[in-house]
């Protein structure tokens, strides 16, 4: 590490939270100095998720000095954010492996820590857990708290309004924390607005409210009265008309950078009963300028020099994103009916261009997966031509949307799912393992995987020209560096390509591992395939290799459940006589996080594992 422990004196004595708790008050700024200080030292040696952790460093001091944890449960949505509470709950010395290969995972994970309560990775889930966390302590008669730790981004789905609605109708002694780290209201954040939280979460003030209740409950004319000007006077002075709508308590917004207002306004509402709702302000990257000034450019970061004020220069590699963005530009600008949508993934899946040429065109849903479904649906019912970029493992949570409002309609809609396979770091919660299977299932579906950038763009038209649903899968970041010819070429739906004849083994290879395959079938003299299609299959080919080799080999990058192997096996399993297979592909549990070649290597979908497999069958 560029720094030493010592560098951190304080820092350097906390291995729990029970050690934090030992401090005074007093000195819990330069506890926050330190662990600010040394995430900047760390993640700018071995990279990872770098803004939203600097702007949660003081929330976290916060919550895990005022509260008993791991008995109190801390739920942190999504878990980009929860860099701080790993250093602070044991694992600082190891937070330089974060994202590695058997180093520490990128979000919160149950197997990890027990201060981990809740595996996170995709959005919006930390309310509905951390509301049944508190109803089960409830009915244990427990009298321990439920945290949930949401960004304002996260906000942004139902899934987060419907947890919240249920929380008031049970009553549930539950904290909603929002990190508001991106709406502007520097004017409500202040001296004042700080002091009116604290004697609004204060007994006194919920004493008085709860006695006047009592007294005014049989003057209902009054009682409605008081109400009306209580609810103006806080509409007035906060924006948390919503929340109490909703049944919440609702506190803030408050300074989320100022300790002492953290601490005095969390130590009030711990002895709050049913569901509160505290309103922070952060910066996101807050404590390293650029970070400050980039929030979006430092969300995730390479290794840098942290003394700079730039970035280290990406290397100018077009990726499959790349691919997909030029394309719909080049689409948009001949098809007037051409509608991009895309839920909160503008940068991750390139639509930055198209944002900017097109603004009438597009549409940022924010993380609500299932309305930009359905939303491609309604356009599409329009006779527009709707394109949804999203992410393979987002698209798992619009798997009804998928199903009963396009596919059973057979509508009109261009699925561009990006990040298909193994993504490394992000782990288990981020790869693109299952596309393949769950779409395979379902009516009226072309789907298609592509194996290099060329390939890439031809099925990305050939989905546009397709009147119906149909799936373009890519994986993440680069290829095999085959430029793409930017003239519209349509391919013949359900047709593959051979790409090598050889001798008793074929290889029908789908999708992003072609290179494997070519590889391991010039050790091995086999025929490969490249198969381009799931859905339809090209039975014709698998006909003609089944009846000139002694093995068929299916290779993808997605589960071996009912995935494109899967697919062939149902198929040959109707003749009377086929060779035997051998399925590859993602084996039947969950893959943890690393260098992308590792967890290849570890899935055995490498050529000189593929070779490896085919000569022990052949023994």
């Amino acid at each position: 590490m560029n720094a030493a422990l010592s560098d951190y004196p304080l820092l350097a004595a906390i291995n729990s939270p029970e050690d934090l708790r030992r401090l005074a008050p007093e000195a819990l700024p330069q506890v926050a100095a330190e662990l600010r200080q040394y995430l900047i030292d760390t993640i700018s040696r071995c990279g990872g998720h770098f803004a939203a952790g600097l702007g949660t460093v003081e929330l976290t001091v916060a919550l895990h000095y005022l509260f008993d944890t791991p008995r109190d449960r801390i739920v942190w949505d999504v878990g980009h954010q929860a860099y701080p509470h790993k250093v602070l709950t044991g694992r600082r010395d190891q937070l330089q492996t974060i994202r590695q290969t058997d180093g520490l995972h990128p979000f919160p994970v149950r197997s990890e820590s027990e201060f981990d309560t809740f595996g996170v990775g995709h959005s919006s889930t930390s309310i509905s857990a951390a509301l049944g966390m508190a109803i089960a302590a409830k009915q244990k008669g427990d009298d321990r708290q439920a945290i949930a730790v949401i960004g304002d981004g996260a906000m942004t789905a139902g899934m987060a309004f419907e947890a919240m609605n249920h929380a008031a109708d049970v009553d549930a002694n539950l904290l909603v924390i929002l990190n508001d780290n991106d709406m502007s209201i520097s004017e409500n954040v202040g001296g004042l607005n700080n002091y009116l939280a604290k004697i609004l979460s204060g007994k006194f003030y919920s004493s008085i409210k709860d006695g006047g209740k009592k007294v005014l409950q049989n003057m209902p004319v009054i009682s409605e009265w008081a109400h009306r000007v209580e609810e103006h006077m806080k509409g007035m002075m906060l924006p948390g008309t919503l929340f109490e709508e909703l049944g919440f308590n609702y506190i803030g917004p408050i300074d989320g950078h100022n300790l002492a207002a953290l601490t005095d306004t969390l130590r009030n509402m711990k002895a709050l009963k049913g569901p509160q709702f505290l309103h922070i302000v952060t910066k996101k990257g807050k404590g390293y300028q650029p970070a400050e000034n980039d929030p979006i450019a430092y969300h995730g970061v390479p290794i840098f020099d942290p003394k700079t004020t730039q970035l280290p220069a990406a290397k100018k590699k077009v990726t499959y994103s790349n691919i997909f963005g030029e394309f719909l530009c080049d689409l948009a600008e001949k098809d007037p009916r051409v509608m991009g949508i895309t839920p909160a993934m503008r940068e991750g899946s390139d639509l930055i261009e198209f944002s900017k040429r097109f603004r009438d065109r597009y549409f940022d849903v924010g993380i609500a997966e299932q309305h930009a479904v359905t939303l491609a649906a309604g356009m599409a019912c329009e006779g527009m031509k709707p394109v949804v970029a999203i992410y393979s493992s987002f698209l798992q949570r619009a798997y009804d949307q998928l199903i009963h409002d396009v596919a059973l309609q057979d509508l009109d809609v261009l699925f561009a799912i990006d990040r298909g396979g193994l993504v490394g770091g992000d782990g288990a919660t981020h790869h693109g393992a299952y596309d393949l299977s769950y779409l395979r299932c379902i009516p009226n579906m072309v789907i298609m995987a592509a194996a290099d950038e060329n390939e890439c763009r031809q099925m990305l038209y050939t989905g546009y020209q397709h009147e119906g649903t149909a799936a373009v899968r890519y994986p993440r970041g680069t290829g095999p560096g085959i430029s793409p010819d930017r003239t519209m070429t349509q391919l013949t739906i359900g047709e593959s390509r051979t790409i090598r004849s050889g001798q008793k083994v074929a290889i029908l290879s789908f999708g992003a591992l072609l290179e494997e395959a070519k590889a391991a079938a010039e050790i091995l003299d086999a025929t490969v395939v490249d198969m381009r299609f799931i859905k339809p299959l090209d039975t014709a080919v698998i006909d003609s290799v089944s009846a000139q080799h002694s093995l068929i080999v299916t290779l993808e990058e997605n589960a071996l459940s009912g995935g494109a192997g899967s697919a062939v096996n149902e198929y040959l399993a109707s003749r009377l006589e086929s060779p035997p297979v051998l399925n590859l592909g993602i084996p039947d549990r969950f893959i943890e996080h690393g260098d992308p070649r590792d967890l290849l290597e570890r899935c055995g979908l490498t050529a000189s594992k593929i070779v490896q497999r085919v000569n022990e069958l052949s023994a």
